[in-house]
């Protein structure tokens, strides 16, 4: 069952990311169904671990960049609570 959502993106990518869907023959909306369910995966730890970092670099024209909020509280403070 498909759902669904509403993202925001920096107007050259999606310009980019509509250009190499069409090129491969892939509507966006799967391209980014196949990215996601990549991530979701439970191979990775992080991002950088992604093997399609270098990837999402090349199709955004430029290096890759990843925006994170910084922790409320450290992985070691966590733990140390624990």
């Amino acid at each position: 069952m498909d759902a669904k959502v509403t993202l925001s993106f920096d107007q050259e990518v999606i310009q980019s990311a509509k250009a190499f869907a069409e090129k491969n023959n892939i509507s966006l909306s799967r391209l980014t169904e196949f990215l996601l369910r990549q991530i979701t995966s439970n191979q990775y730890t992080s991002i950088e671990d992604l093997p399609i970092a270098d990837w999402i670099s090349v199709v955004a024209e430029g290096e890759a960049e990843y925006r994170t909020k910084p922790r409320k509280i450290s992985k070691a403070d966590f733990y140390e609570k624990r």
